[in-house]
């Protein structure tokens, strides 16, 4: 495979283009992507210069991928499936009536029926141990019955240039031969810290948002909240830093105490904790700006997720929707792991 522009990709679960926008950048065509938050498709389309359609993936016929595919000489279907039905909380809760896992068995179900050349996933290493039943097994073992020779392994995202210490179960698959994920291309004293990744950032306050740019913007904290921040050092905790009449009374329960990074500030000098659907709230985690008074942005947070400073959520100042921008960053595959996988993929084509 000489020339990547044979290679074609359909994006299922695609959200705002994380996986897409880093196949783009390593040489791979995006033919569409697929999702049913249609809230997704302004970011989708401005960024990665392919059609979004809006469709529940359960409902999605094979023959429209197929079509979509059309003459395209090496085809791969990437699915990112929702991993909220995997994450440490609901891995935890008995009450978490949640079934967005089963969309794994749609997916391959489409592997199934369009037979594409590579295959690949991203979600949450808890998939690995999910109790409901042995759904990834069971994933991997119908794509190996359909003919793929399969590598997965869970990665650090800082291994890989990413300013986050985020951990993913990546998985890709081939018809053609055995493939795996290129070695780390940073060590642990190359990785990317936060001060690398957002440092140059405008100064900002609580509730402002930039003037050359609307997406640097921060959510709005409370007076107490301020006060909480200002006493919180980058790294530290509400356990030690902070005094007595600021504690929450929920951080007086056993459960409480156990939380010890919400409203921390991060660490200039290391890679951010994960960004979540929650990330630009400093009540959610440690998502504390480490010297503004405020919490991280959701330009900073697109940042750490490797999006680009000029990747675009929406097309004006006044149809941005701060909770909806925030979400769609959490939920994101980061860019910069998905063009790993890219890579990957075509150094593993170029053999064959």
């Amino acid at each position: 495979m000489k020339n990547t522009n044979e290679i074609s990709a359909i994006d299922l679960f695609c959200g705002i283009g994380g996986v897409s926008y880093g196949f783009k950048q390593a040489g791979i065509n995006i033919k569409a992507g697929i999702d049913f938050d249609n809230s997704c498709k302004y970011a989708f389309e401005k960024n990665c210069d392919s059609e979004f359609i809006h469709a529940d993936i359960s409902e999605v016929k094979s023959e429209k991928i197929n079509e979509l595919f059309d003459n395209s000489k090496v085809k791969i279907l990437v699915g990112c499936a929702p991993c909220q039905p995997f994450s440490t909380y609901s891995y935890k809760s008995d009450k978490q009536k949640d079934t967005r896992w089963q969309l794994l068995y749609e997916f391959s179900r489409i592997i199934k029926d369009t037979q594409p050349d590579i295959v690949s996933m991203e979600n949450v290493p808890n998939l690995l141990k999910f109790k409901k039943e042995p759904v990834f097994q069971n994933f991997v073992n119908e794509l190996e019955g359909y003919g793929y020779q399969i590598w997965y392994d869970v990665v650090y995202s800082p291994d890989y240039g990413i300013p986050q210490k985020r951990k993913r179960l990546v998985l890709i698959g081939s018809k053609k031969g055995k493939i795996k994920l290129i070695p780390p291309t940073h060590k642990p004293e190359e990785y990317i810290s936060v001060k690398d990744a957002i440092g140059h950032l405008e100064k900002i306050s609580s509730g402002e948002s930039s003037k050359k740019d609307f997406i640097h913007k921060a959510s709005k904290i409370s007076d107490k909240n301020i006060q909480r921040i200002k006493q919180s050092v980058p790294g530290g905790t509400w356990k030690t830093d902070w005094d007595d009449s600021l504690k929450l009374e929920c951080h007086k329960k056993s459960q409480g105490k156990t939380y010890t990074s919400v409203y921390g500030r991060m660490k200039w000098d290391e890679p951010s904790p994960t960004m979540t659907t929650f990330c630009t709230g400093i009540g959610n985690g440690r998502f504390g700006h480490p010297e503004q008074d405020r919490a991280i942005s959701l330009r900073e947070a697109a940042i750490l997720q490797s999006f680009p400073q000029d990747y675009q959520f929406t097309d004006k100042k006044e149809n941005l929707k701060f909770g909806q921008v925030s979400r769609q960053i959490g939920n994101a595959v980061p860019p910069k792991l998905a063009e790993v996988i890219g890579i990957s993929i075509i150094k593993h084509l170029k053999g064959y």
